[in-house]
């Protein structure tokens, strides 16, 4: 007797037996596979789903897997897509046409991706755009007028916001700087 306390299953033999399963049981991997990745950030279903598949764990292992994982509310794409679009919009500032597209490219379902960027009304990204347009106007000062327009129009186009509402919120700002927009073609 060696003064200490055994458990089931925890002689030296089954704790070895065990190390030496966990490696080659499919199912184990692919759950300390996602638990991994889940422990960093929150991923989606597919990007849970590419990493087995990177990782050689079978079709229908990976499947039951995620299915279980998603029953327990470890895998959850549609709060997933409302946090993402929440955090990028406030965060980064992006519009819904560019959150759209980075759900998209993780594999968020088209129906939750329209359903977390529809939470986000043209007022609410409008707002948005205008503060962008005030953060960034005073390092345009000193340009020419066409010149301010196409780079506070250009920043708001690469975050995804439609041509109108950027042109319609740059115009804006200018005025009430006291920049003339007299003769501005649409085009801009």
């Amino acid at each position: 007797m060696t003064g200490r306390t055994e458990w089931p299953g925890d002689s030296p033999d089954s704790s070895r037996a065990e190390k030496e399963l966990s490696p080659q049981d499919p199912a184990e991997r692919a759950r300390a596979i996602c638990l991994r990745l889940l422990t960093g950030t929150p991923r989606t279903r597919k990007q849970l789903a590419d990493a087995l598949r990177k990782r050689e764990i079978p079709d229908d292992v990976a499947e039951e897997v995620l299915a279980r994982f998603e029953d327990v509310g470890l895998i959850d794409d549609a709060a997933f897509a409302g946090a993402w679009v929440e955090s990028r919009h406030h965060g980064r500032g992006l519009a819904r046409r560019a959150l759209a597209r980075e759900l998209r490219t993780k594999g968020v379902d088209p129906g939750l991706v329209q359903e977390a960027v529809d939470r986000l009304d043209s007022e609410q990204e409008e707002a948005t755009a205008r503060e962008l347009v005030e953060r960034k106007l005073r390092a345009t000062r000193g340009l020419e007028r066409d010149r301010r327009l196409r780079r506070l129009a250009g920043m708001l186009a690469r975050k995804g916001y439609p041509e109108g509402m950027a042109l319609r919120v740059v115009r804006r700002a200018l005025e009430e700087e006291g920049e003339s927009t007299d003769g501005l073609e649409d085009g801009y």
